[in-house]
C-alpha cells in the first residue's frame, strides 16, 4: 500500500509463517498466550471494541487493525471486555504508542435498544447473539477504564459513534443535548469517517516522538490531522484557529459554530451549528470547525480524503482470516458475521444524501471504487475456502448500483455545497457505473466454483427508471436476484419523502413496473421486499392512514418497517430535536410522544402488538382500515406494484 508506509520493518514472509502455524495465529493477538506466540513482549497499538472479533474487512477493528499490522506495528485486540472488572482490559498489557477504542460497527445505544427504548435481547455483533456484552455509551466506558488503568498512554477514539458524536449533539435516549463524546470521554483525539489515514498518521507520528518527551508533546503531535478532533483550551488552539472568525462561512479556513451552552438553550443555534458543519463535511472544501464548551473548543479538521482506487485495492488484499474468532465456536458463532462471509464490499461512500442516514457522517458523499483485478481476487480467495459452496451473496456497498459512478467535479472541487447529486434529480456531472458493474458480474461468474452472484445491498431503484438503465436492470433481473430483491422506498406519502430526502413514490412504482417486466421476460417470478419507516418527521396520523391503505389496497402484511431512530448527525435527527428542518428553518411536524409513535406503528401494522410494542387502538384501527369485506388474506411482503 502506497500511502500506509512500512514504520517498523514488517517481514512479509515471517508473517505467512506466523499464519501457517495456528488457527489462533491466524487473527491479531487478543491474550497473552498469544504474544507469547509470536515472541512479542508488548503490543504497539491494542484495539479495544464492543463487538466481537471478526477478522474480516467489514469489521472495523478487524480492518483498522490488519492496516496498521502492514505498516510494520504489533496490534492486539480487547474485544467485547468486561466492563465491570479490570481483567480483560489488563490481559495485553501497556501499549508502546496507544490505545484505539470503538463501540463496535454500531453505536452502543442503538445496538442496546430498541426505538421505544427498550431493551434489545440480541446482539448480531456478539457471539451467540447474546444481548447486553457491551455497555451503554461503549466509548466513553472503555476510555474511562483505559485512562484508570494506564494513566499516560494516549487513547484514540473512533468508529460510528464517535464520528456521530464528535460535536454537540441530540441524544435520543437522554432526549437532550450532549457535549461532544470527545470530552464525555477525555480522549487524546478523535477520529472521525473511514480511519485508515487517520489511523496511520497517528501512529506514525506517536512512533517517531521521543518517548521521555511523548506524554508532554502528545497534544501538539496530533495537531492538524484531517479526520480528527481535538479539544484545546483557548491558550493552545492550532496557530490556524486563534483568530476571531465569522459564523457565516467565507474564504477563511475556519469557521466556529455555536457554542454548546447556545445550541442547549435554542434550537434554532442547534440547526444553525448542525447546518454549518453539514455543509463542511467535504475533504476538499470543507473547513476547520471550531464550537465552543465552556473554556474549551472542540477543533474539528476537514475530513480525510477518501482512499484511492490503488489504495483501497491494497487493503481488501490484506491477511483477514475472514472467519470469528475460535474462541466463540462453541457459542455458535457471530450471528452478523453470517450476512458477510460470502459477500464483498465494491466501494465506499454514498452520494444519496438519505436524511435520516448517518453514512455521509461516516463514508462521505464521493464514491470510492475498488478495481474489477482487485474484487475478482476476492472472489477467487472466497472460491479457494472450504466453506464456499458456490455462491456469492453480495458484492456492493451503501448503494449497489453506484459502483464506478464518478464525477468530475470530486476530485478537485469535491462533493458540491448547495447542491446534491441525486435530488430532486441526477446530476448530469455523476456518470454511473452500468458498464463496469456488467462487466465485473460477468467476470466473476467465470471464476472456477462460482456458481450464483446474487445483490443484496440496497439499490437507488430511481436511477433504474430511466433507458439508460435497462441492461444493467435486464442483466440484473436476469441473473443476480435471488428471488427477492430489498429496495427502501420507505414512506408513500410525498411530503414525507421529500422530508426524508427520497425520490417521489411515483418513481417507485415505475421501477416496481420495470423490475416485474425485466423478471418476466427473463422467464423468472421474483418479488419486491420494502423497507419503511413509521413515525418520521413530516409523518402524522393522515401519513400513517396513507401508507395503511396502500398496505390494504396491496394486500401487504408488511414486516420490514422501522420505526424511526433519530440519530445523532443526522438531518431527521436535527428535525426531531428541534421541529425544524436544520436547511431550512420550516417547521416540521413530528410524532415526539410514545402514544403518537405507537399509534401510527398499530395504524400500518396492527401485527405490532403481537411484538409487544403496544396495545392501544390495535383493535380499532385495525377494524377501521381494515374492514371485513376487504380484509386481505395475510401472505408475505412480496409488493410488485
Amino acid at each position: 500500500m502506497a500511502h500506509f508506509k512500512n514504520q517498523r520493518g514488517h517481514d512479509p514472509k515471517k508473517q505467512e509463517t506466523i499464519l501457517r502455524e495456528g488457527s489462533h495465529l491466524k487473527f491479531l493477538p487478543t491474550s497473552s498466550k498469544d504474544l507469547e506466540a509470536r515472541g512479542w513482549e508488548a503490543c504497539d497499538i491494542i484495539l479495544v471494541t464492543g463487538d466481537a472479533y471478526v477478522d474480516h474487512p467489514a469489521y472495523g477493528t478487524a480492518l483498522i487493525g490488519r492496516v496498521l499490522e502492514s505498516a510494520g506495528y504489533k496490534v492486539g485486540v480487547i474485544a467485547q471486555p468486561d466492563w465491570r472488572t479490570d481483567h480483560d482490559f489488563l490481559k495485553l498489557g501497556r501499549p508502546r504508542l496507544f490505545f484505539g477504542i470503538s463501540s463496535g460497527n454500531l453505536d452502543s445505544m442503538v445496538a442496546n435498544y430498541t426505538a421505544s427504548k427498550k431493551p434489545r435481547r440480541n446482539d448480531e455483533y456478539s457471539p451467540g447473539g447474546r444481548g447486553g456484552l457491551r455497555p451503554n455509551r461503549a466509548t466513553i466506558v472503555y476510555t474511562s477504564k483505559i485512562k484508570g488503568l494506564f494513566p499516560g498512554v494516549p487513547v484514540v477514539i473512533g468508529g460510528i459513534e464517535a464520528s456521530l458524536r464528535r460535536l454537540a449533539h441530540y441524544d435520543y435516549w437522554e432526549d437532550h443535548v450532549r457535549r461532544s463524546i470527545l470530552l464525555d470521554s477525555k480522549a487524546d483525539i478523535l477520529v472521525y469517517g473511514m480511519a485508515e489515514r487517520q489511523m496511520s498518521e497517528i501512529a506514525r507520528r506517536l512512533n517517531r516522538a521521543d518517548p521521555i518527551c511523548k506524554l508532554k508533546e502528545t497534544a501538539s503531535l496530533l495537531n492538524n490531522i484531517p479526520g480528527t478532533v481535538i479539544v484545546r483550551s483557548k491558550n493552545s488552539l492550532p496557530a490556524e484557529c486563534r483568530q476571531d472568525k465569522s459564523r457565516v462561512p467565507s474564504g477563511d479556513k475556519v469557521v466556529e459554530v455555536p457554542s454548546y451552552e447556545e445550541v442547549v438553550a435554542d434550537k434554532d443555534q442547534f440547526n444553525l451549528a448542525f447546518k454549518l458543519a453539514y455543509q463542511e463535511s467535504d475533504p476538499v472544501r470543507g473547513k476547520t470547525i471550531l464550537q465552543k464548551h465552556g473554556d474549551r473548543f472542540i477543533v474539528q479538521y476537514p475530513p480525510a480524503h477518501p482512499l484511492s482506487t490503488k489504495e483501497l485495492d491494497s487493503v481488501y488484499e490484506l491477511p483477514f482470516a475472514y472467519s470469528w474468532h475460535p474462541v466463540y465456536d462453541r457459542q455458535g458463532g457471530v450471528p452478523g458475521f453470517e450476512t458477510t462471509r460470502f459477500s464483498i464490499t465494491s466501494h465506499r461512500g454514498c452520494s444519496s444524501e438519505c436524511s435520516f442516514c448517518s453514512l455521509y457522517a461516516h463514508q462521505g458523499r464521493i464514491i470510492q471504487s475498488r478495481s474489477k483485478e482487485s474484487i475478482l481476487a476476492e472472489v477467487r480467495r472466497m472460491a479457494s475456502r472450504p466453506d464456499f459452496r458456490g455462491t456469492v451473496t453480495d458484492i456492493g456497498g451503501p448503494t449497489a448500483n453506484l459502483y464506478g459512478a464518478e464525477c468530475g467535479l470530486w476530485e478537485s472541487a469535491g462533493a458540491c455545497r448547495l447542491r446534491q447529486c441525486m435530488m430532486p434529480e441526477k446530476c448530469r456531472q455523476l456518470k454511473l457505473g452500468y458498464e463496469k458493474t456488467i462487466d465485473l458480474w460477468r467476470a466473476v461468474m467465470k471464476v472456477p466454483g462460482v456458481r450464483h452472484l446474487f445483490i443484496q445491498s440496497g439499490l437507488r431503484y430511481d436511477l433504474l427508471i430511466e433507458k439508460e438503465s435497462d441492461r444493467y436492470l435486464q442483466e440484473l433481473c436476469a441473473d443476480h436476484v435471488s428471488g427477492q430483491l430489498k429496495v427502501a422506498p420507505e414512506h408513500v406519502a410525498d411530503r414525507v419523502l421529500a422530508l426524508m430526502n427520497k425520490p417521489g413514490f411515483e418513481k417507485y412504482k415505475k421501477f416496481a413496473e420495470r423490475f416485474e417486466n425485466f423478471s418476466r421476460k427473463s422467464g423468472k417470478k421474483q418479488y419486491l421486499v420494502n423497507y419503511w419507516i413509521s413515525s418520521h418527521p413530516g409523518a402524522g396520523g393522515h401519513e400513517a392512514k396513507k401508507l395503511a391503505e396502500y398496505f390494504n389496497r396491496k394486500g401487504i402484511h408488511p414486516e420490514q418497517i422501522q420505526d424511526f431512530l433519530p440519530l445523532p448527525a443526522t438531518i431527521s435527527g436535527a428535525m426531531y430535536w428541534t421541529g425544524k428542518h436544520p436547511m431550512t428553518g420550516i417547521p416540521v411536524f413530528v410524532a415526539r410522544s410514545y402514544k403518537e409513535r405507537e399509534a401510527q406503528r398499530n395504524l400500518v401494522q396492527p401485527s405490532s402488538r403481537k411484538m409487544g410494542y403496544g396495545k392501544r387502538q390495535t383493535k380499532r384501527t385495525r377494524h377501521v382500515l381494515f374492514p371485513v369485506s376487504r380484509r386481505p388474506k395475510k401472505r408475505n411482503e412480496h409488493d410488485t406494484i
